[in-house]
């Protein structure tokens, strides 16, 4: 069979603007200079190669358009703008490059995503462990499954030009199936325009990046224009969660929704949690009450894809510990400690709570966080509320200050510690290895030290610069010399 114009990964330019369905979409202005061919569609400058479409973002302190001669001397056949230039290769005149952007990459390798299972999950918190729960489900429901999301590259979600290359080497490999976490920030900014979900999946939603929506109202509308039609025809959304009940009053799409009312027998322990569902017996060698929510979830959606639920419930019991999700650091220390990403008030509350549901009241947790700098300033406050609150002794330290002074930011959290509660700040310590080794030197026999904030994260952003920094293995080095 003859391969098309779009499976080649060459297209005419007047071919891809008719494919990619700019008109339709209302964002295109007009077709400037002769036809020519396109081989790739990018939007950074050092990517561009003979018979590129480079690609004009206009960001908060770049504009791409003052790389388009750069991008001319490095090959690039023609222009995504919006605003025409004065140069001499063709260019594509749009209101919106970033929508524009995505509908021609998806289009220049014929909609990849529509010739695999492509599933988003969005959501505050869970992304990720969801992810990696559905993946490990239709790896045994036997479906060559791929991961995109925060363990996988720079971006949670890649740009819309790596997004459709990814997606389209993707079905050259025989990749049957994609999971693909989808953040607030990548719908406002179109990185997932001209792809198409099997299915979408919510998790829940708390505060975090108002830095960015400002308001609690538009950053759900950011997760919530996910579920679509343009996007997707079913949603898989978590009923237990207020914002979920509003996405599925709000939804003009299939919604399968979940709840932990669905099941019986629940226990939890901070190394797995298990329950009854349907008659079946789900053991899931995770621990968190809130980790039932990224199970349940997992369940709701691979039923929906015909997955049985006995090969869910081997795919459940068969998954790894996420990097840095409620991840157990041994070494043969004589309290428990545990690695967790929470850096948002609710999934610290999340956190501490479930362990304090686990291990009772007898026994006493220590937290270790601090908050990013140059990030959502209004949650630090709220984040030493909640540790001051459910730990029995807080260590404020540094996470990623970035530009910021990181002794304010430890001050900010500080002052958010209930004055009933500031006895248990056991230390502000801004050097967080030191800050670790502080709250390990106050652990007893049967505690647990929670070290939050960073989990899977390698490296902390101070000023400019970028350190190796694992919690994980800080830890795990400061027991070993301890031992």
């Amino acid at each position: 069979m003859a391969e098309s114009p779009a499976s080649s990964g060459h297209m005419a330019v007047s071919h891809l603007v008719a494919a990619s369905g700019l008109a339709k979409r209302g964002v295109l202005t007009r077709v400037v200079g002769d036809d020519c061919e396109i081989c790739d569609v990018t939007h950074t400058s050092q990517e561009v190669k003979s018979g590129s479409l480079f690609c004009c973002i206009i960001g908060e302190t770049n504009d791409g358009h003052d790389y388009a001669e750069q991008a001319i001397a490095a090959g690039a056949s023609a222009l995504l703008v919006q605003r025409e230039l004065p140069v001499s290769i063709p260019q594509v005149v749009v209101s919106d490059v970033r929508v524009a952007m995505g509908l021609m990459s998806a289009a220049l390798r014929d909609f990849p995503s529509q010739k695999m299972v492509v599933i988003g999950v969005t959501g505050t918190n869970g992304k990720t462990t969801t992810a990696q729960l559905l993946s490990s489900v239709l790896g045994e429901h036997g479906l060559d499954t791929r991961v995109l999301g925060t363990l996988s590259g720079e971006r949670t979600t890649m740009e819309s030009t790596d997004l459709q290359r990814t997606l389209a080497s993707f079905v050259v490999e025989g990749v049957q199936a994609v999971v693909m976490e989808v953040t607030s920030h990548a719908m406002v900014l179109h990185r997932v325009v001209g792809t198409t979900f099997a299915a979408a999946v919510f998790t829940n939603l708390s505060q975090d990046h108002l830095d960015f929506h400002h308001t609690m109202e538009q950053y759900f509308a950011a997760k919530a224009s996910l579920f679509t039609p343009e996007f997707t025809n079913d949603a898989v959304v978590n009923e237990d969660d207020v914002y979920g009940r509003l996405l599925i009053d709000a939804a003009k799409i299939v919604v399968h929704p979940f709840s932990q009312h669905d099941v019986r027998d629940i226990e939890i322990t901070p190394r797995h949690h298990s329950f009854v569902i349907d008659g079946h017996e789900c053991v899931v060698p995770l621990g968190g009450r809130f980790n039932l929510h990224n199970s349940l979830a997992v369940i709701a959606t691979a039923r929906f894809l015909g997955v049985p639920m006995s090969t869910i419930m081997r795919g459940l019991a068969s998954t790894s510990a996420v990097p840095g999700r409620f991840e157990s650091v041994v070494a043969g220390q004589s309290f428990d400690v545990v690695v967790d990403y929470a850096h948002t008030p609710d999934a610290l509350e999340r956190v501490l709570q479930t362990l304090r549901e686990s291990v009772g009241s007898s026994v006493k947790i220590l937290v270790v966080f601090g908050c990013g700098g140059d990030r959502d300033q209004h949650k630090r406050q709220l984040m030493g509320k909640v540790a001051g609150a459910l730990a029995d002794g807080v260590v404020i330290t540094s996470d990623n200050p970035r530009s910021e002074s990181a002794g304010d930011i430890a001050a900010q959290i500080n002052a958010g510690v209930d004055v009933a509660d500031s006895h248990k700040v056991i230390a502000i310590e801004l050097d967080r290895r030191a800050a670790i080794a502080k709250a390990f030197d106050v652990a007893k026999t049967g505690d647990v030290v929670v070290i939050a904030g960073k989990g899977h994260e390698r490296t902390q952003t101070i000023g400019t610069d970028i350190f190796s920094f694992s919690d994980v293995e800080v830890a795990r080095e400061i027991l070993g010399a301890h031992s």
